[in-house]
């Protein structure tokens, strides 16, 4: 692997191979009292967020940082984009400035793919990370979410996973629908009509748009944030009525089998998209998701940075 831009870069080998290293992780940093490994001393990390972000910017600082990279964090708001610099200088200038590995997020599909591209220019530049481009794709957020899963399901194989809500605005279900299908899993997609995009007859997965009828039986409930930033227009009628329709209460966590798990990439939206009292519940794998998070962008940085060599994990 040179960089991770989309879940289509992954085969099931190489996925289930991310995933296993991101346990390794886990338990080589068990029961540390420094959570340190020097897997990648001196190596340079730069992330590069035009859009906000808590868990993922904070997650691949913590994982560059466990494995004793140099992390520096630029954001677009304080960096010379806010003076116009275009996005191919700025890749360029942090290439030039010692990058071994660009982590980027960016508003606009296909950020990550042209950054990637124009820091090979001049010969091999830095690994490029995916760290959300538009409402193209979430990679990494991905693959967190197959490791929650099989964590808390085993194989996924023959699994059924529901990912619920605005699927037009989400890179996360997009990621999610094809790597859960590359895992072997059976992926159903619960929205109103409105909130699907052009195409989604192309992905491998069903569609419904009926909740109630759709949650018994699945072995997972993935929900997502409705995106309001990226809305211009009526999508549903109010944010009342989307959570009747749509929002995961404690009424229908009741329709599921006892041992099925919900998950929530975060930030949730309480009492719209996911009942305050079912966030809070066992079942809600949320901060497993969190805690998963650093563990899969350390695999994902110890692969792209070193290889396969399973002796930095120490």
């Amino acid at each position: 692997m040179r960089h991770l831009l989309s879940v289509d870069d992954l085969d099931a080998a190489a996925a289930h191979g991310l995933l296993d290293e991101a346990e390794r992780f886990e338990q080589a940093l068990l029961g540390r009292e420094v959570r340190k490994l020097p897997t990648l001393r001196g190596r340079t990390v730069m992330t590069l967020f035009y859009e906000n972000s808590t868990r993922t910017r904070v997650s691949f600082e913590v994982a560059g940082k466990w494995m004793s990279a140099d992390v520096i964090n630029v954001s677009a708001s304080s960096s010379s984009a806010g003076k116009g610099e275009s996005l191919r200088d700025t890749a360029k200038t942090l290439r030039a400035a010692g990058a071994d590995a660009l982590i980027v997020r960016h508003p606009a599909s296909g950020a990550a793919h042209q950054i990637a591209r124009w820091t090979a220019e001049d010969g091999d530049g830095p690994a490029v990370i995916n760290a959300g481009d538009g409402t193209h794709e979430h990679p990494t957020q991905a693959l967190l979410d197959a490791l929650t899963l099989r964590q808390r399901l085993g194989s996924l194989e023959g699994r059924r996973i529901a990912i619920v809500g605005d699927i037009l605005h989400s890179r996360v279900a997009r990621s999610n629908a094809h790597l859960l299908a590359t895992l072997g899993a059976q992926v159903v997609l619960v929205a109103p009509p409105t909130l699907l995009p052009v195409g989604v007859s192309g992905w491998p997965v069903e569609v419904s748009h009926h909740l109630d009828a759709t949650l018994p039986g699945v072995d997972a409930v993935m929900v997502l944030r409705v995106q309001a930033e990226r809305m211009n227009g009526g999508f549903f009628p109010s944010a009342r009525e989307y959570s009747i329709r749509y929002g995961l209460s404690e009424r229908r966590l009741a329709l599921l089998d006892d041992d099925a798990v919900v998950l929530h990439p975060g930030p949730m939206l309480r009492g719209m998209e996911i009942g305050f009292s079912v966030a809070d519940s066992p079942r809600a794998t949320v901060l497993q998701q969190v805690s998963n998070g650093v563990h899969m962008r350390m695999a994902v940085l110890f692969r792209l940075l070193v290889g396969t060599d399973e002796e930095g994990v120490s």
